[in-house]
């Protein structure tokens, strides 16, 4: 089986683009969908355009959680709110989206673990959390196993979904209620008239429209810079694979140091890397080092370095940093990044879960897959407008935090587009963060 959501697939979304829209979302994924909605739902008119395939990047490529657990604690409101709309999102689409409040638990192996998960109790006794604390027992009692797990930290209202079936059907939805959804149209560039956004140039065309939601995932900080804003923003690879279906050991999520599982609705398990990442060292990674030292300080042993990235990747050494708006752009040259997986690591999956569940064994996998995890210095997302290109309005660098709290983000990007008050503080997300002498800070995220 190879992943679901590829260049070569099949274009879903085709329909005819309009001249002018109020609001014009870049990017398919999770965030620019979830904007979509509930811009649609309130009367906006909105064009979302695809480069490649709606999903077709982290937004299928994830573990597949919807978690409150572990969060950096400014993302907890938002992520409470986007949980109560998972709850009722699969009715409103129409269809399963795989949404089952089954659990996520972090398991500990050694006094460290536990120390930390204690001390983020504090956020979730804060928020109202079901969050608890679990003693060995408990943990072998709920997980029979054999990794010696010496306590863990279990939130029951924490749930899993498919991302490669969610986010498809709730563009589906969208298209078939009328919002113009467009895969294969890369938006080259911003229309700028009078120092304000004025639409989009896609490659299908130009778009007019006051409004531009820029979610554009791993290529939101290239298409920004095209137009004279830094957004310090990277990524990072990360492995996944997909076991054949295996009797059930646990029916959510959970994670210790070493790796992480989810049940399926296939019957098997997603399998990923703890805190393993790849990353290719290109331009980007000198021109955003400064931002990122406190990240750098606290802990890269998780990280491998490569010289460089593939051809055409967005921060690949040859994909070009400027290009004219009818020339063909880099957003075309990559229309779905879709990275090998670590085949060492996918085999070193197969070795931690049967190790840790030896009645099951080294599971057979049933396909791997990587992605491109887009990431800021902080390691929490830019929510805000532009100050400098007025009409502009950046949701990204969502960290490998995006899917779970996808509902929500929409929702709080679709009030700020339409000047409302979003309800949430967002002063941790905004952007002007990186470039106002504010210290970086890492959250108490697990």
């Amino acid at each position: 089986m190879t992943f679901p959501i590829r260049a070569d697939s099949p274009a879903r979304f085709t329909g005819p683009l309009p001249d002018a829209a109020d609001v014009v979302v870049i990017g398919g994924g999770v965030i620019g969908v979830m904007a979509a909605w509930f811009l649609a739902r309130r009367g906006v008119r909105v064009v979302l355009c695809e480069k490649g395939r709606i999903a077709g990047e982290q937004s299928s490529r994830n573990w597949g959680w919807v978690r409150q657990q572990g969060r950096d604690p400014a993302e907890l409101p938002l992520m409470i709110e986007a949980l109560s709309i998972w709850k009722g999102l699969g009715a409103e689409v129409g269809a399963d989206l795989g949404f089952r409040q089954t659990g996520v638990l972090y398991l500990a192996g050694k006094t460290a673990d536990t120390a930390r998960h204690e001390g983020w109790m504090v956020h979730a006794r804060a928020h109202g959390l079901d969050t608890r604390l679990l003693t060995a027992a408990e943990v072998a009692t709920m997980l029979p196993n054999a990794a010696g797990w010496t306590s863990g930290l279990l939130t029951p209202s924490d749930a899993r979904a498919e991302p490669w079936v969610a986010v498809p059907l709730i563009a589906g939805a969208l298209a078939a209620r009328g919002v113009a959804v467009r895969e294969d149209c890369a938006v080259r560039a911003l229309d700028i008239a009078g120092g304000r956004v004025a639409g989009v140039v896609t490659e299908a065309g130009r778009i007019r429209a006051e409004r531009v939601v820029l979610a554009g995932g791993a290529w939101s900080s290239l298409l920004a810079r095209a137009h004279g804003v830094r957004l310090p923003q990277l990524s990072v690879r990360a492995t996944v694979a997909a076991t054949d279906p295996l009797p059930e050991v646990w029916a959510g999520a959970a994670a210790d140091r070493h790796f992480a599982f989810r049940r399926r609705e296939d019957g098997g398990y997603t399998l990923a890397p703890g805190h393993f990442h790849e990353f290719f060292i290109g331009p980007d990674a000198f021109r955003h080092l400064w931002p990122f030292r406190t990240q750098i300080r606290n802990d890269i042993t998780g990280t491998r370095f490569l010289p460089a990235a593939p051809r055409h990747y967005p921060d690949a050494w040859g994909t070009p940093r400027r290009w004219a708006a009818d020339r063909e752009s880099p957003f075309e040259r990559m229309r779905v990044l879709d990275p090998a997986p670590n085949r060492a690591e996918v085999e070193r999956l197969r070795a931690r879960f049967g190790a840790a569940f030896p009645a099951l064994g080294r599971p057979a996998i049933r396909t791997a897959w990587a992605g491109m995890i887009d990431t800021m210095p902080d390691v929490v997302p830019v929510i805000d407008h532009v100050a400098a290109l007025p009409g502009l309005t950046v949701a990204t660098g969502m960290s490998g935090h995006g899917f779970g709290i996808g509902p929500g983000v929409g929702r709080v990007v679709a009030d700020l587009v339409e000047a409302r008050a979003p309800g949430h503080d967002l002063s941790r997300f905004r952007f002007g963060r990186f470039s106002d002498g504010s210290p970086i800070e890492l959250g108490p995220a697990l």
